[in-house]
Formats: structure tokens, C-alpha cells, sequence
């Protein structure tokens, strides 16, 4: 990372902590090798992980997907939102381009995995996915994206093609000095429990995803 590329983004520098191979292998049996990478001094000091897929050292300009942790739908396949297809999904796209993987340890938007689990609940009760957290008392989305930054800096990266459908991500890595070279859409992955989230992720926050009208 360079001296001018910090004191553009306004942040500190943060440094490779670890580097280590591990190979990566999804429930449909889609595989790819990883290079991850830990980090010491981001400036909310939580764990963060970088994981860098297909020739990503070898990009000028790598895709990279900032996703942001979720238990119940990574790991246990929720279907009450799309976030493990979308995992699953950038994995393979950016294996073939060449690039990383940024995975942020900000459970429901945030707020943490029990306080989603109530958002849930009061989901249940008519409210949608915002109001539920506001009503907790909690952000509708408490996401910061400095430490996204700060990694991708100190892997050497200041510009990306970003995987997102998301504009407040991309507004907020380009306000801490990475440039956003060009948006690259995530895939569209609705199921009959997922749909009204994400109507409400379109309505309420911008989202690009294209659903289908009648949905």
C-alpha cells in the first residue's frame, strides 16, 4: 500500500497479519483454491478475512465482492435472505476473473446475530427488514465499510471492479479511496421467503436487482 493511496482514503494503514492456502469447496461441490489473508490495525478491530481467488495477483483491476457475514443463510442456507447464493456465487465469478473475496464480520447488517434473530421476529409481525431493526432501537443498516478499505489497501488494490448491487458500498469504499473501476451485478436469487426482503432492499435502499416486475 502506498503512502499516497492512505492519506487519500483518510485512514490508517492497516498490514497483512497472515497469509495462508486453503481450499475452498461449497455444498454443489464447486471448489476453488484460496489464498486468505488476516490483518492487523483495522480501525474497528474486528476479525476480518480476505480471501484471494483465481490470478488475483496478477489483476490491475481485480473483481471483488465485499460481503458482509451471515450465519443463518453462509453456513445454514436460510431462505429468508439471498446472502449464500450470493456468497457461493461471487466465489465462482471471481475465481475466473481473478480477485477477492472480502468477508466483513458484520452479522445482520451490523447489528449482531441475536439482534437480527429478534429483527426476525418482529419481520414476522408485519414489519420489513428496516423497521424491524429501527424498532429494536438498532440502525437500519449499521455497516461500515472503512475496514474493507483498509484491506484492500494494504493488498496493494485501489481500484476494482466491484460485484455489488449495493450503492451505499460502493459510495463508501470510493469515499476511503478505492476506485470503483466498474459495478458488476450479483446474481438474482429469489425464493418465495426472500422475496419481500428483497422488494424492500429495492425500494428502501436502491438496490440494483432485477426482479421480475410481477413478483
Amino acid at each position: 500500500m502506498s503512502e499516497e493511496s492512505t492519506q487519500t482514503a483518510g485512514l490508517p494503514p492497516a498490514a497483512i497479519r497472515t497469509s495462508v492456502r486453503i481450499p475452498l469447496q461449497f455444498g454443489d461441490e464447486f471448489s476453488t483454491q484460496a489464498q486468505a489473508f488476516t490483518f492487523d490495525g483495522l480501525v474497528d478491530g474486528l476479525e476480518h478475512v480476505a480471501f484471494g481467488l483465481g490470478r488475483y495477483a496478477e489483476q490491475k483491476t481485480p473483481l471483488v465482492r465485499v460481503h458482509s457475514e451471515c450465519l443463518t443463510g453462509d453456513v445454514f442456507g436460510s431462505a429468508r435472505c439471498d446472502c449464500g447464493p450470493q456468497l457461493r456465487d461471487a466465489a465462482e465469478k471471481i475465481a475466473k476473473a481473478g480477485g477477492y473475496l472480502v468477508y466483513l464480520r458484520q452479522e445482520g447488517r451490523g447489528i449482531g446475530l441475536y439482534n437480527k434473530l429478534d429483527a426476525y421476529a418482529l419481520q414476522d409481525q408485519g414489519l420489513n427488514t428496516y423497521e424491524a431493526n429501527e424498532a429494536l432501537g438498532l440502525p437500519s443498516d449499521g455497516r461500515d465499510y472503512a475496514a474493507a478499505a483498509q484491506m484492500l489497501h494494504a493488498l496493494g488494490v485501489s481500484q476494482i471492479r466491484l460485484l455489488s448491487n449495493n450503492p451505499d458500498k460502493e459510495a463508501q469504499l470510493i469515499r476511503q479511496g478505492i476506485k470503483v473501476r466498474d459495478k458488476v451485478p450479483t446474481g438474482v436469487f429469489v425464493t418465495p421467503s426472500n422475496l419481500r426482503y428483497l422488494q424492500t432492499k429495492v425500494a428502501v435502499t436502491g438496490h440494483r436487482i432485477a426482479l421480475n416486475p410481477a413478483a
